[in-house]
């Protein structure tokens, strides 16, 4: 898949979001990302960048709010903390490796991904697991802009993954081997179409169709907060254009260089305070001010300038 359309926007609250929804041990998350990669020459995908971040990482981010993440591949280091399973005998196909993950897991709702989703966001995944919690379905999955299910882009009920589950394995003896379709065709499912977050990397030029998709204009700067604060570690959340009005001011008011140097202030302030993004914005509103009163000295030279 190559062509990318915008997602639809999220509701402004729901059963997992922050206005009185249940905890992060609401749900569970499994992350397979042990595949071949054959379509990739054998390349570790895992661990291909996009936009400056390991493909896991950006997954492993979209799923943050799980109260158990488990990442079922062979152990390397993440931007995250999670929990390593592995399927036995290693390399037995995305059925065992679910299997196996879901042994790590104890809630009600588990969200399954692979580890090839750069455009995957916690919206999305809060998306799959309202329309589970509020339907009566056993798993709500995307599909892709040509209709196709992406079952692992996907919210499930455990219970309902465990029946099946034991239900193959009675059947077959072992998971090794089998598709996942035998899975996902014996559960009732919802499915919601989104053509950006059910992109996954699967060749060298999806690679490529992701990043430079990251680069676009409409793009580029969310994707570069977002791999910042990943890369420092910082979970925060913070109006960019107040940040971005308070540059314009300092740069414009005082002098070019004011502006990076502002914002970093802005910044050790708030951090100094131990707040949040309401520290962020009361230490950018006090120095925007600042600087409007610098740049209307700069136009007076009566005694009452500013």
């Amino acid at each position: 898949m190559t062509a990318f359309e915008p997602s639809s926007a999220p509701g402004s609250s729901d059963a997992f979001g922050s206005s009185g929804a249940p905890g992060t041990d609401s749900h569970d998350a499994v992350v397979l990302a042990g595949g071949a990669a054959r379509r990739l020459g054998g390349a570790d995908k895992p661990g291909v960048r996009v936009g400056g971040r390991a493909l896991l990482d950006r997954v492993l981010a979209a799923c943050s709010g799980a109260a158990v993440t488990v990442v079922v591949a062979e152990p390397r280091p993440t931007a995250r903390p999670v929990e390593w399973a592995r399927e036995d005998p290693p390399g037995g196909g995305p059925l065992a490796a679910l299997d196996a993950g879901l042994w790590h897991t104890t809630a009600e709702y588990v969200v399954v991904l692979s580890a090839d989703l750069p455009f995957l966001d916690r919206e999305t995944v809060r998306k799959l697991l309202t329309s589970l919690h509020q339907g009566g379905s056993e798993g709500v999955l995307l599909t892709d802009p040509g209709g196709r299910d992406q079952p692992l882009v996907a919210a499930y009920r455990r219970s309902a993954l465990r029946r099946e589950l034991t239900a193959l394995r009675a059947e077959h003896g072992e998971l090794t081997g089998l598709p996942l379709r035998r899975l996902t065709g014996a559960l009732e499912l919802t499915r919601i179409t989104d053509p950006v977050a059910s992109f996954d990397c699967d060749t060298w030029d999806d690679i490529a169709a992701a990043r430079a998709r990251i680069r676009e204009h409409g793009h580029v700067l969310d994707e570069w907060i977002t791999a910042v604060k990943d890369e420092l570690g910082i979970d925060l959340d913070v109006d960019t254009d107040v940040l971005l009005d308070l540059a314009r001011d300092a740069a414009h008011g005082v002098a070019r260089p004011a502006a990076p140097l502002t914002t970093f202030l802005v910044g050790y302030a708030a951090g100094r305070a131990e707040g949040g993004p309401e520290a962020v914005a009361e230490a950018a509103r006090k120095a925007a001010a600042l600087a409007l009163r610098w740049a209307a000295e700069a136009g007076s030279a009566g005694p009452d300038a500013g």
